[in-house]
């Protein structure tokens, strides 16, 4: 018995030594550097690659060990008490070191870790360089801060009550879905990632440096990290829609919206930055959308982790809030700070000539995300808000965003389809009607044809005729691309981005149909007796009842349409006793059934009641975040490059930085 007591205190003893030498490794990482810009020793600034390292593997060697823990059941750790279970399966016992506050923070370390050493790797050569020094700097800072949370009010190796030999597991939500192992590190992937290009800002404007060169040190750092979010967005409907047995993707839940809010300011920046590229235009845009995406990641994680709100996915209160809520009040005052004092430098040496061009589309686009952000961030905190002022509490349910989330989409569409045949300064008539001219055709069809088969309602028709508008825009200028380079013309930022256009469009098109035209019915089957509804058949076969280690629980063999049997089910949890619907899903190119139990059913009974969804095109979802992610990938890749001039409409301000307002961009 002292054995394995002492074999358990390893852990804890492991752990916290582990994050005591991170945070040691960050913070003289930190302050080496800091000094080495200040004395302009190259060799010291040379040197801090390996702090980097030291914090990679300190990070690393944390979430190893904990996870050593609940492998082996550990239960001298709270942590492990709380979401270990001998009865869990190895894969959800290795999920679990996520599915609980303590356990997220250390995600969260590992990954930003991981980014730390990454930049100090690809920088090797430049670490003496200033920009690339206080860009270091701003990383070892986050990651002190992450490691005083997981050492502080998010310790996961803090020791638990003594006699414990038993969990309850991980949420039942968290264990009934093989997307449990992917959205989560994905999500972080994308979320943490931010965190590079919002060092390189914070650099640019303490070094002065904020013309366009710094862009591209990080462009594929942005890149990839909103390729991330986009992903662990998609898989997080794609989990709601298998798992919580509603029939939905997408509930406006303050959870959820953690996770939009910097995928929109994000997004707002990717298209923003190219006109910075290009013309030397919108940089405090660009700074401010950087610094407002990474503070929107804190102030997720603040939502998510604190316990102010009721979610499904959010964690138990805890006194992490006010250090996520205090960091987020830091960045935010000293980035705008620093946004004021560089003022100067940041004015633009041109200014936008037409708003029918590029640039003016491009700060169209800034001004509908930047907005959508806005008003998903309200509806998020205003009960929050109220409470803390009024003490009552309010709810801001999914019609408030549905209702204006209308008007931002279709202006989304309907930029998506001007903006990529605008020519940079000013369009003429003519060149509009001539590049518009079989988009618009597109547009047309794309309403005619929902029209012939039925569809109605204005907001639905008007978002499936700027879908196909949007939609012949940007095959438009694949094909042109692909006539001059071939199938190598898709590869580059230009095509690539037009390739995402195009699956963003599906997935928008999918939602409105999914949305709009959902019909459903409650059904009471019986063994033997076929029932119809939405043109299908359904025949119960047999109620059955399952027993495993950890739950039991009741699933129904359905046929439909006299072919493939399938299997909707309620389970219970035998360590929450709760029951937790499962879904079953037949997926077909033009709609989805869905089928889901509901309570009452009984083993072995011969009658089952039983709800109905049919769902529209709705796996065009996952096709168009598919196609999200492929046009990524293609954006990251140089494709064929020439160099073109920017030459100012006026006469430059000064700055005090090397580059030159000339750059390479895809063709």
């Amino acid at each position: 018995m002292f054995a394995v007591e002492v074999a358990a205190g390893i852990n804890a003893t492991l752990g916290h030594s582990i994050l005591l030498i991170g945070l040691v490794c960050a913070t003289f990482g930190a302050l080496a550097t800091i000094y080495g810009i200040r004395t302009n020793d190259h060799k010291l600034l040379r040197s801090t690659q390996r702090y980097a390292w030291g914090v990679c593997a300190a990070g690393v060697g944390a979430f190893v060990v904990m996870e050593r823990a609940l492998i082996q059941r550990d239960w001298s750790l709270k942590y492990v008490q709380q979401v270990g279970s001998a009865d869990t399966p190895f894969l959800f016992n290795i999920t679990a070191i996520w599915s609980a506050l303590e356990g997220s923070i250390l995600l969260w370390l590992v990954v930003l870790v991981g980014y730390t050493v990454v930049i100090a790797q690809r920088f090797r050569k430049r670490l003496a360089d200033p920009l690339v020094a206080w860009a270091l700097v701003v990383m070892f800072v986050v990651c002190i801060f992450f490691f005083v949370l997981t050492l502080g009010p998010a310790d996961a190796f803090q020791r638990g009550a003594l006699g414990v030999t038993s969990g309850p597991g991980p949420n039942p939500l968290l264990q009934n879905h093989i997307l449990v192992l992917f959205h989560p590190p994905i999500l972080y992937l994308g979320y943490v990632g931010m965190t590079v290009p919002f060092a390189f800002a914070i650099a640019a404007l303490i070094t002065g440096r904020v013309g366009e060169r710094w862009l591209s040190e990080t462009r594929r750092f942005a890149l990839f990290a909103w390729g991330f979010l986009t992903i662990g967005i998609i898989l997080g409907g794609w989990w709601s829609y298998e798992v919580l047995g509603w029939s939905g993707v997408w509930g406006w839940d303050p959870v959820e919206n953690a996770s939009l809010l910097p995928w929109l300011t994000g997004t707002a920046y990717i298209h923003s930055v190219l006109v910075q590229e290009r013309r030397g235009m919108l940089r405090v845009w660009n700074l401010t959308l950087l610094v407002s995406t990474f503070a929107l990641t804190i102030l997720g994680t603040f939502l998510t982790r604190s316990g102010v709100i009721k979610s499904v996915h959010a964690f138990s209160n805890g006194s992490i809030g006010p250090y996520l809520l205090s960091f987020f009040g830091v960045i935010v005052v000293v980035s705008l700070g620093l946004i004021a004092w560089r003022g100067d430098r940041l004015r633009s040496p041109g200014s936008i000539d037409s708003p029918l061009s590029r640039e003016g589309a491009f700060l169209a686009n800034n001004v509908v995300f930047t907005v959508f952000a806005f008003v998903v961030l309200l509806g998020t905190l205003f009960p929050l808000i109220v409470e803390a002022l009024q003490n009552r509490t309010i709810k801001v349910g999914a019609p408030y965003f549905e209702r204006l989330s209308i008007p931002f989409g279709i202006s989304l569409l309907f930029l998506m389809a001007v903006a990529p045949v605008l020519p940079w300064r000013k369009a003429s008539t003519e060149l509009l009607r001539e590049r518009l001219f079989w988009p618009a055709w597109g547009g047309a069809l794309a309403i005619v044809v929902p029209l012939i088969i039925g569809a109605r309602g204005l907001a639905p028709l008007l978002a499936f005729g700027l879908g196909g508008f949007a939609s012949g825009a940007a095959l438009r200028q694949l094909v042109l691309a692909t006539r001059r380079q071939g199938w190598r013309g898709l590869v580059g930022r230009a095509n690539g981005g037009m390739v995402v256009h195009i699956g963003v469009i599906v997935v928008a098109v999918a939602l409105v149909a999914s949305t709009t035209y959902t019909h459903s019915s409650r059904l009471i089957l019986e063994v033997g007796k076929p029932a119809s509804y939405g043109g299908h058949t359904f025949e119960l076969i047999e109620v059955e009842s399952f027993t495993t280690p950890r739950s039991n629980g009741i699933r129904a063999q359905i046929s439909i349409d006299g072919g493939q049997t399938y299997a909707p089910a309620i389970t219970k949890f035998t360590n929450f006793g709760s029951n937790i619907p499962t879904p079953s899903v037949r997926t077909g190119v033009f709609n989805d059934i869905y089928l889901t139990l509901e309570s009452g059913a009984k083993a072995g009974a011969t009658t089952l009641p039983m709800k109905v969804f049919i769902k529209p095109l709705i796996v065009w979802l996952w096709i168009g975040g598919a196609l999200m992610v492929f046009g990524t990938l293609l954006s990251a890749f140089p494709g064929t490059r020439r160099r073109l001039p920017t030459q100012p409409t006026s006469a430059p301000i000064p700055v005090d930085n090397d580059e030159p307002l000339a750059e390479i961009v895809d063709v």
